[in-house]
This record gives C-alpha cells, sequence and structure tokens, in this order.
C-alpha cells in the first residue's frame, strides 16, 4: 500500500486557494478582524506602558542613551510601516507622554491593570486563530483569557529583554568591523526586522492552538500573512497620501480612523495566514507533533500505573490529530 502524501499540483493549489476563502468568509473574518483591529487600537496604550515601564527600568543598565536609542528606533521603524498622521499624532505623543512617567508606573496598581488591558489584542488573535482552525471547543473561554494574558507577560518579558541588545549591539559591532561590513549590517537591518515578525507570528500560530501543528507546517500561512499585511499597509500608505492631496479628508476623524484601518489589516492578514493552515491541514494532514504524543503517552502510563481506567486523550477535530499512535509492544 502507498502511504506517500500527493504532491502539490495546479489542482490542489486552486482547491486549497477555495478551501481558504471559503472558511475565510464561514469564519466572518472580516468581523473578526475588525474586533481584533478595534482591541489593538484600545490596547496600545496599556501595551506601550507595560513594555517602556520595564525598559525604563531595565535599559539603563546597557547604558544613559540607550532608552532614547530604543525610542528612536521604535519610531523610525512605525513610520515606515504606518502612515505620518497616524505616527505623528497618536504613536510619537503616547510614547513621550508614557516616558516620562513610566518608571514610576511600574510598581503600581495600573501598571499591573496595564497586563490585563494590554493583553486584550492577544487574546483577540488567539481567538481568531483557534477559530480558524475549529479548536474552539478544546479550550475554556477563561483559560484561554488567562492563556493570552500569559502570553502577552511573556512577549513583554522578551521585548525588555532583546530591545536593549538589538539597540546597542549593532551600534558595538559595528565599531569593531571594516566598512563593508557595516554597510551590511546597515542594510541588513530591515530583512532582519522581517525575519523576527515572521517569527513571532509562526510562534504566535503554534502557541495560540490547543492542539499544535508542526511548526513547518505553519510557514505558508506566515508567508501569507506578511505578504498580505505588507502589502495593505503600503497600499493604505498610498491611499491616504492620495486622498491627503485631493483636499477630501476626514477631518478630526482622519488620523483615529487610519490607525484602525492599519490594526484591521494587521488582525486580518493574521486571521487568513490561519485559514490557509487549516485548509494545508484538511488537503494534507500532518501527523501528530512529539508533545502531543508525548502527552498521551504520559496518560495512558499513568493510568496503567494507577490501575485507573485508560482515559481518552485529548482529542481534536483535525484529523491527523485523531490517528491513533503506534501501539506498544507487549512484554
Amino acid at each position: 500500500m502507498n502511504d506517500q502524501v500527493p504532491k502539490p499540483s495546479r489542482h490542489h493549489v486552486w482547491q486549497i486557494s477555495r478551501r481558504t476563502l471559503s472558511k475565510a468568509w464561514d469564519d466572518s473574518i472580516f468581523s473578526e478582524s475588525a474586533e481584533a483591529g478595534f482591541w489593538t487600537c484600545l490596547s496600545t496604550p496599556p501595551l506601550l506602558l507595560g513594555i517602556l515601564g520595564a525598559l525604563a527600568w531595565v535599559a539603563p543598565l546597557f547604558g544613559a542613551d540607550t532608552l532614547p536609542s530604543i525610542i528612536k528606533s521604535t519610531l523610525s521603524t512605525a513610520r515606515n510601516f504606518f502612515s505620518p498622521n497616524v505616527v505623528n499624532e497618536i504613536i510619537e505623543p503616547s510614547i513621550r507622554d508614557i516616558t516620562e512617567t513610566a518608571g514610576g508606573e511600574v510598581v503600581s496598581l495600573g501598571f499591573l491593570i496595564s497586563l490585563w488591558a494590554g493583553s486584550s489584542a492577544i487574546s483577540s488573535f488567539v481567538d481568531a486563530v483557534v477559530e480558524a482552525h475549529d479548536q474552539t471547543p478544546l479550550r475554556h473561554p477563561v483559560r484561554q483569557r488567562f492563556f493570552a494574558l500569559f502570553l502577552y507577560i511573556m512577549m513583554l518579558a522578551f521585548v525588555v529583554i532583546t530591545a536593549p541588545v538589538a539597540v546597542v549591539g549593532p551600534r558595538k559591532v559595528s565599531e569593531h568591523i571594516p566598512l563593508g561590513l557595516q554597510n551590511l549590517l546597515h542594510y541588513g537591518y530591515y530583512p532582519a526586522l522581517i525575519l523576527g515578525l515572521m517569527a513571532g507570528v509562526t510562534v504566535l500560530y503554534r502557541v495560540a492552538l490547543p492542539v499544535p501543528l508542526p511548526t513547518h507546517r505553519l510557514i505558508p500561512g506566515t508567508v501569507l500573512a506578511s505578504v498580505v499585511f505588507l502589502v495593505a499597509t503600503l497600499g493604505l500608505r498610498f491611499y491616504l497620501r492620495w486622498i491627503g492631496s485631493t483636499g477630501y479628508t476626514y477631518g478630526a476623524l482622519a488620523t483615529p480612523i487610519a490607525f484602525l484601518l492599519f490594526a484591521f489589516f494587521g488582525g486580518f492578514s493574521i486571521m487568513i495566514g490561519a485559514e490557509l493552515n487549516a485548509a494545508i491541514q484538511e488537503e494534507w494532514p500532518a501527523p501528530a507533533t512529539h508533545a502531543h504524543r508525548l502527552r498521551n503517552w504520559l496518560v495512558r502510563r499513568t493510568a496503567a500505573l494507577t490501575g485507573s481506567t485508560d482515559p481518552a486523550p485529548p482529542q481534536s477535530n483535525i484529523p491527523a490529530m485523531q490517528a491513533p499512535d503506534p501501539v506498544e509492544p507487549k512484554s
């Protein structure tokens, strides 16, 4: 019997594309993206408070000018993705205001509340990814909300640790390398940034699912999400620049609407990538991950040692995850 997985063909690509769009429509991708964008906008101030509040304590350990350098790099990167009005009227003033009092807010009750509020955006992304893979019944909503809070705290710790190194490291390295390599280091910043963002999206796709897929099976969705977000942001920047040149604007609402649109496309790209991964999983089911097999084995061994009835391991509606594990040889 031939157990080899059929190679992708033009028919498979067309079928997966149709299934991705159909499933995205059935999962209300526009409403889910709007919800993610809404919570992203509301979570931006507490998110900045959490990051800058922690950096206010950690960054000075790397030098007095580390925190200003991080802020400068953040604003420079934001200008490459968002429109000038969004950066100048929303992002930059928020960062400047929070930085002035961030150090004292870390130990306050307001900072703890900001952790919960800042995790709302992460929670909306986790909900969207889980729904795209039809795994919503596998995790209780309250547990999933606290799981999103845990992911946010882990992300916060990662940013606080890596941000000073990312700012100080290249500058220190450039002082001890030839000029040619300095140019390579300078022009390689944005490709490295894009790869870092793609790695973050892949990690989100992996850890958000109660029954995760193998990491390499998440790469197509990550690539699609990155391409959709980059194309959407570039198109939105062009549209905002064009509409501003015509004189037809939304007045005082122009900047908040633009920021909300950027956040909407961010949620849309995350969800469409998850839908693609789910469609590929339906067409070519992946085997269970090593962690899933280990968990099932531990459940069986624990039941055997305690003499209790062998409980059924957690199941998923993903076909490959329902496949039985190899039978252990009898002694």
